[in-house]
This record gives C-alpha cells, structure tokens and sequence, in this order.
C-alpha cells in the first residue's frame, strides 16, 4: 500500500521582517483587485520579493475599501528592506491608481506600532428598528473599555430589523458583555455576542417556546377568559413567568380553574392562534437550512400538537389536559413539562436526532425556559422578563421571530436565498 509522503515543512511568516500596508479606495469597479494584485506579482529589476500577509474587502453603496498587508521576502539589512518594500509599493499604487482611477495608500506596517491581537475573537451584533446612531458609539466605546479592536463591520439585514455584525478581538467574553449590556438599556438597541468559530454556522436543531413566543399571548389565559376567571389566572401566570412561584405548582392551580369546560373550547383557542410576525419566515428558513425545528412548551398539547403539525415541525412536547365526557376536568395527564422538563425535552430531541447539544438553539420568555435556554448551547431570551434575560445568553426584544437568524449570523441575502421563490407575506 503507498504510502503519503510527508510535506515539506512550511516556514511561517517572518515576524521581523518589514512589511506595509496598502489602503486601496475609491468607486468601485470590475478589475481593481486583480490590477492591484497583478502589479504586485510583476517581475522588474530591482523590485523586492514579497507576499501577501492579510486582505480585507468590503463594498458600500458603490464604494471600495480594499486593504492589503505587505510583507518582504528575502534577507537585508531591515532599515534599507523596509524602505525599498515601502518605494516599490508606492510604485505598485501610482501604476494601479492610473490604471482603474482609484486611491491607494501606502505606510509601514511594522515596528512597534503594528496592530496586536489576543485572545478569543468575538461577533457583537447590533439590532434595532432603527438602529441609533448612539447604539453604535457606544458598542464602539464598550468594546474598546473592555480592552477589545473592531477587526470588521458588515450589515445583516435591513428587514424585518436592521443589524449590524462586529468581529471583535482582544476583549474577554464577560467583560465585553457587561460592558455592552449597559448600552443596549440605555439606547433601546439589541445587542448580542457570540464567540468567533465553527460552533455558530454548525446549529442544527432549535427548540421554540411557545406562549407569548412562537404564538403571541398565553394559552391558558385565553381559557381563563372563557370560565370567567381570566384576571385571577393572568395574575398566577405573571407571577409564574417572573420566577415568583413554582411552575408545576402555578400550573395545577391554573388547570383547575378550567374544570367544566367543554373540550371544544380548545378548538376556538386553537383557531384564535396568532403567530408572532417573523414565526413562519424562522421556521421555514431554518428548515431549508437543515435544522431540526420543533417546539417545547408548558402548554398543552390539545394546541401544540396541531400547531406544530401545521407548521411541518419534527417534534412538540407539552403537558396534557385531562378531558372526560368532553369536558375539562381541571387535571393533567402524565409527566408535567416545568423549567426542568422543558431541558429534558431538549436533550431528548437532540438525541433523538444524533444533535450535540452545543449545536442546538432554544429560544423562550419566561422562568421556566431558564433551564432549557442554559442547556442549549445558544439560549435566546426573545422578549423576555428582565429575570430571564440577565440569565440567557443573549437577550431579542424586536417584536419580530426571525431577527433569531441574524443572531446565528445569517444575513438577509442568505435569508432571501434559503427562501428561494416563496417571497410570500412575512408571518
């Protein structure tokens, strides 16, 4: 059997070594990056060998912003090779700038003064409706207070939110989101982190809430209202939402209020149903994409379970009222699905589907998703009450469900592509 040959070792970049940095800018047009880079790679006497260290390109409204780290190659006293890489570049700019009519800037990009980086890199993403300008100063101002160097921005999306993602480095992770907290209280803005790397485009299943988070407006309210005992229930279910009673416990006094009423009550609940704007569009995205989506609720399944069979979900769980005579009795059948049941249901729609959990989302409001959002391994607290979103990983108060996919970093053209021809109302 042959064997593979061992590669030669490569040599990493000579950290001492001069090198520069070109700023190319100026409208944007077919051939500027490859006159730029033919000029470099061009052979002349006397020009000195170098390589290509770094590129960053970015595009706005017709603009380019095109930067290129330089270094030199080869031996020499590094005085005289730095000034002869810094001579050759700006040669390199005068030919490209007469070619394509563009600006190009060149400095040295060595010494003490070259940019350090350190530490895990981080994505900060900026939602608003609108986004204020005073958002974004003080995201800047955050970040640079917890030690971190904006690296890039790019827009996510201008619909149904506008978003903004900053790669980040330099900045520990607690520290940046301490920091970035206070902004978004104090602007009205949204603002998320998520560590740099793999993890985030590897999510494959996402668990939803569903009470006042897939669907607006609670369930057992709504039955509340129908044996005429709907403040008293909305009073227990606040209470419930906020961590201030036991949730398996609130459930049973709220169930019992609902003895006598006819099971066809459930369906004039059910038909009732509005979902969250932005649910559907979320839900089919995410679908196209691969996820496994579902739902996991401290509702009931006489509504989940047709819901999610509507909206072609791969799994629900929820609690079950019991009906005899085609009545409610005021009880519960089988296991109570409370904060702690709503995290085994997450683990067992993950194993069911070979998912890690670290690839898995779960998105709720309340107290009793608490356990289910820390065990994800992105929990998103969407609307939620201020006791629930201290704890989240990261916190959406946009009034829209699909603003979740700029948090995975999906940005509205891959949004729009997974959607491929359906281009129907947002729901």
């Amino acid at each position: 059997m042959p064997h593979e040959p061992t590669p030669d070792p490569l040599t990493a970049p000579d950290a001492t070594a001069p090198r520069a940095l070109m700023t190319v800018t100026g409208a944007d047009r077919p051939g500027v990056t490859a006159h730029l880079f033919a000029a470099l790679a061009s052979d002349g006497d006397g020009r000195p060998a170098v390589e290509v260290l770094d590129v960053e390109q970015v595009v706005v409204h017709g603009h380019l912003a095109l930067g290129v780290v330089v270094g030199a190659l080869g031996t020499g006293q590094p005085a005289e090779a730095e000034r002869e890489l810094l001579d050759h570049l700006r040669r390199v700019g005068r030919e490209v700038e007469a070619a394509v009519g563009v600006r190009v800037a060149v400095e040295s990009a060595s010494g003490p003064d070259a940019p350090i980086t350190g530490g895990r890199a981080h994505h900060v993403i900026v939602l608003g409706r609108p986004v204020p300008p005073e958002a974004v100063a003080g995201a800047a101002q955050a970040i640079a207070g917890a030690g971190g160097n904006i690296d890039a921005i790019r827009r996510l999306s201008d619909v149904p939110v506008t978003s903004f993602e900053f790669t980040v480095s330099g900045a520990e992770a607690t520290a940046l989101r301490t920091a970035l907290a206070s902004v978004a209280t104090s602007t009205g803005a949204d603002i998320a982190v998520e560590q740099v790397g793999i993890a985030r485009r590897s999510k494959r299943l996402i668990v939803l809430d569903v009470d006042s988070t897939l669907v607006r407006g609670e369930v057992i309210d709504e039955l509340a209202a129908r044996a005429g005992r709907a403040a008293e229930v909305a009073r227990i279910t606040a209470a419930a939402m906020n961590g201030e009673l036991d949730f398996a416990e609130s459930l049973r006094a709220r169930v019992a209020v609902l003895a006598g009423l006819p099971e066809a009550v459930l369906d004039e609940v059910r038909e009732h149903l509005v979902l969250t704007p932005g649910a559907r569009t979320l839900i089919r995205t995410l679908q196209r994409l691969g996820f496994r989506c579902g739902i996991v609720s401290g509702g009931f399944t006489q509504i989940t379970d047709p819901l999610a069979e509507s909206l072609g979900l791969d799994f629900a769980a929820a609690n079950t009222l019991e009906v005899r005579g085609g009545r409610l009795t005021g009880g519960l059948v089988g296991e109570i699905v409370d904060r702690p049941g709503k995290a085994r249901a997450l683990i067992r729609f993950a194993e069911q589907y070979g998912i890690p959990l670290d690839q898995t989302v779960a998105v709720g409001d309340g107290a009793n998703d608490l356990d289910m959002l820390s065990t994800a391994g992105l929990g998103i607290a969407f609307n939620a009450k201020p006791f629930v979103r201290e704890q989240a990983h990261t916190a959406l108060n946009q009034p829209y469900l699909d603003a979740v996919l700029q948090v995975l970093g999906f940005t509205r053209d891959e949004v729009l592509d997974a959607r491929g021809h359906d281009q129907g109302t947002r729901s």
